[in-house]
C-alpha cells in the first residue's frame, strides 16, 4: 500500500472533484468580506497502516463530549504552531491525541487542502503509512475512542447512508460513512473521498464520478 500511495501522491490529486462526492448539500464560501488573513491553519494526519492480513486500514477519532462538535469524527489533527510545517502539526497532534510514536511512520504527502468556513479553517491533510497496527491510546478530555475502519469497508457502497441534520433553520443533508457505530461526515469524509479516489473509487452509489487529470 506505501507503494501504491506513493505513486498515486506523485500525479495530479484528484482535487475538490473528489472531496464533493461526499460533500454536504450547502454552500461552503467564505461569508461575504471574509478577510484571508484570518483564516486559521490546521493539520490532519490520515494514517494508513497494515493490518490482519495485510488489508489496509486508517485511525480516525471520536471527538469528546467536552469538546466542541463532541462524537463528530475527525482525523488526529489540530492547529499549526507558528514554525511548524504542515506534516510536523500533523504528526505532533497524532501522538497527543492517539499516542502515536514516530517509529516507523513514512510521510507519503499531502492531499488538497480543505476550506471549513464554518469554524475558520484551512484543513491540510497529510496522509502517513505504518507498515503494521500501532499501539494508539485515546488521548483524556480530547478523544472519546479510536477508530480503524479498513479500506474496504470505506470503499463498500453499503457503508454509505444518506443523512439530514438542522443547523438553525435550515435542514443540510449530507452524505456519510456508516461504519463501527460512528458517523463519518463533513469535512472528513470529504478527505476520506479525495484518499479513496487516489486507490480509483468513483463515489456513492448513484454519483457522477469524476475525472481526475
Amino acid at each position: 500500500m506505501a507503494a501504491v500511495l506513493a505513486e498515486a501522491l506523485r500525479r495530479p490529486l484528484p482535487g475538490p472533484a473528489a472531496q464533493a462526492l461526499m460533500a454536504p448539500r450547502l454552500p461552503r464560501n467564505w461569508p461575504d468580506g471574509f478577510n484571508p488573513a484570518r483564516i486559521r491553519h490546521a493539520a490532519g494526519l490520515l494514517i494508513v497502516f497494515a493490518g490482519e492480513g495485510r488489508r489496509p486500514h486508517v485511525v480516525l477519532t471520536v471527538r469528546a463530549e467536552a469538546l466542541r462538535h463532541p462524537g463528530q469524527v475527525s482525523l488526529p489533527g489540530g492547529v499549526v504552531e507558528p514554525g511548524e510545517t504542515f506534516e510536523q502539526a500533523a504528526l505532533r497532534e497524532a501522538h497527543e491525541e492517539v499516542g502515536l510514536a514516530g517509529d516507523g511512520v513514512a510521510i507519503a504527502g499531502p492531499l488538497t487542502p480543505l476550506d471549513i468556513p464554518v469554524s475558520g479553517f484551512r484543513l491540510h491533510p497529510i496522509v502517513a503509512t505504518l507498515a503494521s497496527r500501532p499501539a494508539l491510546s485515546a488521548a483524556d478530555g480530547e478523544v472519546a475512542r479510536i477508530i480503524t475502519p479498513s479500506i474496504d469497508e470505506l470503499r463498500a457502497a453499503s457503508c454509505i447512508e444518506w443523512r439530514t441534520r438542522t443547523r438553525g433553520e435550515h435542514a443540510i443533508e449530507f452524505p456519510a460513512f456508516m461504519l463501527h457505530d460512528a458517523e463519518i461526515w463533513g469535512a472528513t469524509a470529504m478527505v476520506l473521498a479525495e484518499f479513496l479516489a487516489l486507490l480509483g473509487w468513483k463515489g456513492p452509489p448513484g454519483g457522477a464520478g469524476f475525472s481526475r487529470p
